[in-house]
């Protein structure tokens, strides 16, 4: 029952990602969620993001970014970066994982949404038919108060920590420390 909520892969961040990995089994596009994934919620793009986009869509990766937030907040992120964009997604729509698929001119089995939430971003995806990757979401060093929705998260995490069989579904996609 809870298997709905579980991401096919979860990783610290999005730099712990190998996107030449994501290419080499077939993925073609990456629906990234902003706020908590990309950056701190309500912040700008930084250079290390838009780098990122670079060197995803030098790999032949296409992009889209899936966000609650209104157009003015998603342009304004995109200020250095060619993605295209949903706003206002009203995540987890099934709607609007299949026209971000859609607007990729992808198929869906090679498309992965990329997010922090477990009730938004994850489970948007999985009821769409699209694999996800749950990345850590992004807090400020002293911020200690967390809402309700992200103590109800632990408790899915817990339990797919313990559902082996539900991890690493993708497989090897971690990026490989270099020294």
């Amino acid at each position: 029952m809870l298997k709905v909520f579980y991401p096919h892969e979860y990783v610290e961040s999005v730099f712990s990602i190998d996107y030449n990995s994501l290419y080499r089994k077939g993925y073609r596009g990456i629906i990234f969620d902003i706020d908590n994934t990309l950056v701190h919620h309500g912040e700008d793009s930084t250079k290390e993001i838009d780098e990122l986009f670079q060197t995803i869509h030098n790999i032949g990766l296409k992009t889209l970014l899936l966000s609650d937030n209104t157009e003015e907040r998603v342009k304004k992120f995109l200020k250095n970066i060619d993605s295209l964009y949903i706003h206002d997604a009203k995540k987890p729509s099934v709607t609007n994982c299949l026209k971000a698929v859609e607007m990729m001119n992808i198929k869906k089995e090679e498309a992965v949404v990329i997010g922090d939430q477990i009730f938004r971003d994850i489970y948007g995806a999985n009821k769409s038919g699209i694999d996800s990757i749950l990345v850590k979401y992004m807090r400020y060093q002293n911020e200690t108060k967390i809402g309700i929705r992200r103590n109800a998260e632990k408790i899915v995490l817990k339990l797919y920590e313990l559902n082996k069989s539900y991890q690493n579904r993708i497989g090897d996609i971690h990026k490989k420390e270099t020294i």
